[in-house]
């Protein structure tokens, strides 16, 4: 039984990576500050650490004894388009906590570090993006996480530090955070629909993302610490079929119960098209069903409703206001 440690397990997708864990009989300690988290959907046999990457001194402290011998670290604010007008917050949690983590492994001699990155880091590159085209990232968010990987290719080089890396994309499921007005648009679709409100959609809806329905993609990453053929590379993980933001607005609406309602705002900063090839996942994790569109809305739909509306904070700290959609102002 390997001690593994799950960064942002408290969140969404890093709950179910953290379930799919102690489901393959690891010993699992998850560390999150519950910024976006919950404490319920922390697996119960797993330790709970609460904390930030972001604070040296606590992640020194938890890796001083050893205990570790990989870490799955999922712990991100991961706002694309918000990520322009937050830079310094951007950085300091996306890079910075990451490196702390960097060291702590180096220094406490982790075998293998699963790093969750983003297709962010391909920018405009034209789809199906394969992990054989040269990252060039357009927002704040992906130029961190390009960072990362390659701080996590020199600490292979220099320190021998095992890694893998997966780059997933518009992943929705259940324990996701729906009050977040800045990212996720399947959840941020689904309160707008819970509180009578129309979805709301940046510019003319003719956008197009893949959207990966959760079970596709936790189990997959889980598996990396046991793939040796994955070990140091880096994966796509998601779905394969893009479909436009109007046409997930009639899906979302169908898997509600209500008729599609949608205000269009005006268009913000962002890649028009993106989606990835998962070739490479395949040859190495196995060809393996996935969920289809539909069926994943309808299960998320059943729990959204369970759990009801949420409140939709504003971010507190906007550093640059310069351009900042007006649906993203404070109130």
């Amino acid at each position: 039984m390997s001690r593994v440690l799950v960064t942002g397990g408290a969140g969404f997708i890093g709950s179910h990576v953290a379930d799919a864990l102690v489901a393959r009989g690891h010993d699992v300690t998850v560390l999150d500050d519950l910024s976006g988290g919950c404490l319920e959907n922390v697996p119960a046999s797993a330790t709970f650490v609460r904390g930030s990457i972001a604070d040296h001194v606590l992640v020194d402290r938890l890796f001083a004894d050893g205990r570790f011998d990989h870490i799955f670290h999922l712990a991100a604010y991961a706002a694309e388009g918000l990520s322009h007008f937050i830079k310094r917050f951007n950085y300091t949690n996306n890079v910075i906590g990451s490196v702390n983590l960097l060291n702590a492994s180096i220094n406490s001699r982790v075998k293998t570090f699963v790093f969750t990155s983003s297709i962010a880091v391909y920018g405009s590159a034209p789809p199906p993006m394969t992990e054989a085209q040269t990252p060039s990232p357009e927002d704040s968010y992906g130029i961190a996480k390009y960072a990362v990987e390659l701080e996590l290719r020199a600490c292979h080089e220099l320190f021998g530090l095992r890694y893998v890396i997966f780059r997933p994309h518009n992943v929705f499921g259940p324990r996701q955070h729906i009050g977040d007005r800045y990212r996720n648009v399947v959840g941020i679709f689904m309160n707008q629909l819970l509180q009578g409100r129309p979805m709301t959609i940046f510019g003319d809806g003719t956008q197009t993302r893949a959207f990966s329905y959760i079970d596709d993609v936790a189990p997959i990453i889980a598996e990396a610490i046991d793939t040796p053929a994955a070990w140091n590379d880096t994966f796509n993980v998601g779905a394969d079929q893009p479909c436009s933001l109007l046409q997930l607005a009639e899906d979302v609406a169908a898997a509600m119960g209500t008729a599609p309602r949608v205000e269009h705002l005006d268009a913000r900063h962002e890649v028009q098209h993106a989606h990835s090839s998962h070739e490479k996942a395949r040859q190495v994790f196995g060809e393996r069903p996935h969920v289809p569109l539909a069926v994943g809305l309808r299960r998320m739909a059943d729990w959204v409703r369970d759990h009801g509306a949420r409140t939709s904070a504003s971010f507190q700290g906007i550093e640059i206001t310069d351009k900042l959609p007006a649906a993203w102002q404070a109130g």
